[in-house]
């Protein structure tokens, strides 16, 4: 999610879920599984059979006491058949680490697939996901939020299914481990601060992390089940990304390369070898916004967000790094908003 300036339906109480947390060892992927509440049922079929959602965004509003802007409204998800759903559960503001209410949004974000969101509950601000197509909300645990850790002091990511979520601290004293949860049971896996996470590979199985190293190189990881780890002195331009993608295999990553010329790269964690990479045309003004796996294809989001009003363009393509076929998928539109979030971001 981002502040765009810079880079719904009544639901049925959802069960608080017990939730051992152990040292980072993930565990095999979850299906998040949900029972159908009834009126979200009748939502779902007039959104149709599987309603995906390819971003979600909140409007701003100007506070004339403070001479700036606030978010305001509701959350809005935009559905990929051009539809907009309301999300009313979703706090409009976040809070600060006291508790209080914030002049900054609450946390939201939307898995690679757009089949679950991720969202800041009103009423307590619990994170809780939620299926797209309907279902009672799933409360992660209270420990997801530390005691003193606002709304804008954590970075939350879904997992490409939405079935696992990390979060990260932007907490002081650099103390608070990351957490990876798994949405369906709650089970918390840590893994130390030292690294800087980047998000999940495509199967859900390894988290693409960074670590600073003591001479000053940056080294890449995939750390995976059982504490086990692939790891790489990458060359800077690697480093330098604008967004990386670590495929299913554990090894592979994708490096979205911003400059005169969008570029998409590959580089292996297991041989250090990094591909020449395919030209992306995605058009003047667009930085990488999201990168996800789908088998051997590659899908991309890219943003542009205007100098005035804030609304937004986005563009998504599917991407063969190894053949160098670039297929547009679609581009639309955010209208003026205070921040926005697209799937996989």
């Amino acid at each position: 999610m981002r502040h765009s300036s810079l880079i719904a339906v009544a639901l049925l109480a959802p069960a608080v879920i017990a939730t051992p947390t152990r040292a980072f060892a993930a565990p095999a992927p979850a299906a998040l599984t949900t029972p159908t509440h009834p009126a979200i049922a009748t939502q779902a079929h007039v959104w149709g059979a599987q309603p995906v959602a390819r971003a979600a965004w909140i409007k701003s509003c100007h506070d004339k006491k403070r001479q700036d802007t606030d978010p305001c409204g509701a959350w809005r998800l935009s559905l990929r058949d051009g539809r907009q759903v309301t999300v009313r559960a979703a706090a409009a503001r976040g809070v600060d680490g006291k508790g209080r209410r914030a002049h900054h949004a609450g946390t939201f974000a939307v898995s690679g697939d757009g089949s679950v969101i991720l969202y800041e509950r009103a009423r307590d601000h619990r994170l809780v996901v939620q299926p797209v197509a309907g279902g009672p909300p799933t409360a992660l645990p209270r420990s997801a939020r530390p005691a003193g850790i606002g709304s804008d002091e954590m970075a939350v990511r879904l997992s490409l299914s939405g079935d696992r979520v990390l979060i990260d601290y932007y907490d002081d004293e650099d103390r608070l481990p990351t957490k990876v949860v798994t949405a369906a049971s709650g089970e918390t896996v840590t893994l130390p601060p030292r690294y800087g996470v980047l998000g999940f590979s495509a199967d859900g199985g390894e988290v693409l992390a960074t670590r600073q190293m003591d001479d000053n190189t940056t080294t890449l990881y995939a750390l995976g089940a059982g504490g086990d780890s692939i790891r790489s002195t990458p060359p800077q331009v690697v480093v330098n990304a604008a967004a990386w993608a670590l495929a299913a295999d554990g090894t592979t990553v994708a490096v979205l390369v911003q400059g005169d010329r969008a570029r998409i790269r590959t580089y292996d964690l297991a041989t250090g070898e990094l591909s020449e990479g395919v030209d992306v045309p995605v058009g003047g003004g667009l930085s990488p916004s999201s990168a996800w796996w789908e088998g051997a294809r590659l899908r991309v989001t890219y943003a542009k967000t205007a100098d005035v009003g804030n609304s937004a363009v986005i563009r998504v393509l599917t991407v063969g790094p190894g053949h160098g076929l670039v297929t547009q998928d679609e581009t639309y539109k955010i209208g003026k908003n205070y921040t926005f979030a697209v799937a996989g971001e």
